[in-house]
């Protein structure tokens, strides 16, 4: 018989509410604007103006290379939402939803990297050579990184693929949250080893920590590596709870009830908050780097600075005019 020839139906199949995208739209520029910027300044401040490294250092570039990497994929997310279809067809579909899956799961090892860090520096300070120990900090990035890419491998190689059907003009696998139905077993299993694992491994940091301020068996610590240990601990806590627990509290809702073909306003605003993370390390980076303060101060006050320098060389000239005018006088 004749071949009946399926055209794509853009927007068809994906059913994102008008006001949805707009939304998206600019919450995503706005994200990438500033992402950019935080991140871009994080990582050359971290990588290249850094005289002393240590394992902080280390893993704050890998946070900021992480970010960086996500925010990079959200100019193309944006198309997506204003055009109504996927039109950078199957293989970067794929991908884009395998970078999706990854941020979460790395950036929460890597918190659990920067709180295990921490606890070391407080409660263990006789290791805390340890400390300055790069290499140790730089396998244990690799270790994470080559981890949560093995774990995506099930979105990258899948051959029940929900966007065959619209002949790869729908990325239903960037979906938010519901990245793959398909694969239940696996997303509960990425649940578990991404998500609660690296959580516990916090709680458990920051417990012992904050037993050990309390009955002050930290007195030997010089109060600034003190002070600067709890703003990170505040800090971590706080994004954790904010971006990344109602993130992983819907997935597992929408695992659980099994919609997929329907929009879910708890999934979309869970997964804006998860992206905001990306903008919200600027304080994490802020904490840690003397540098990165002074990069972010003088891009702000650059201005008043260029204004003080005129007014000082413009003071002194007429000082030095006014000396002369007295010296002569004399």
């Amino acid at each position: 018989g004749p071949q009946v020839v399926k055209c794509p139906s853009p927007g068809l199949s994906i059913s994102y509410p008008q006001e949805y995208r707009v939304l998206a739209l600019v919450f995503y520029s706005i994200i990438f604007i500033v992402g950019i910027i935080v991140n871009s300044t994080a990582l050359w401040v971290f990588s290249l103006t850094t005289k002393r490294r240590n394992s902080v250092t280390v893993y704050m570039m890998n946070v900021a290379l992480v970010d960086l990497i996500f925010i990079l994929l959200l100019p193309f997310r944006m198309v997506y939402y204003a055009k109504n279809y996927w039109p950078f067809g199957n293989i970067f579909c794929r991908i884009t939803a395998a970078l999706t899956i990854f941020y979460p799961c790395i950036a929460l090892w890597l918190f659990a990297l920067i709180s295990t860090d921490r606890y070391m520096a407080i409660v263990q300070p006789k290791h805390s050579k340890e400390l300055k120990n790069v290499s140790k900090s730089v396998m244990a990035c690799t270790g994470i990184w080559v981890m949560t890419l093995a774990s995506t491998a099930p979105v990258l190689l899948s051959s029940n693929d929900p966007d065959a059907a619209s002949n790869y003009t729908t990325c239903l696998k960037i979906r938010d949250i519901i990245h793959l139905q398909l694969t239940g077993a696996t997303a509960f299993t990425r649940l578990i080893f991404f998500f609660l694992v690296p959580t516990f491994i916090m709680i458990i940091c920051y417990s012992v920590i904050v037993n050990n301020l309390i009955h002050g068996r930290t007195s030997k610590l010089k109060p600034k590596v003190k002070e600067k240990s709890i703003k990170i601990i505040i800090t971590l806590i706080i994004q954790v709870l904010v971006c990344f627990v109602p993130f992983h509290i819907c997935f597992v809702y929408l695992l659980l009830e099994n919609t997929s073909d329907k929009f879910s306003i708890w999934g979309a605003v869970t997964t804006f908050i998860m992206n905001l993370s990306t903008c919200l390390d600027i304080i994490l980076y802020y904490i840690v780097s003397k540098q990165f303060q002074d990069r972010v101060i003088s891009v702000i006050l650059y201005r008043n600075y260029l204004r003080s320098v005129r007014r000082k060389s413009f003071r002194s000239a007429s000082m030095r005019s006014l000396s002369n005018i007295n010296s002569g006088m004399l």
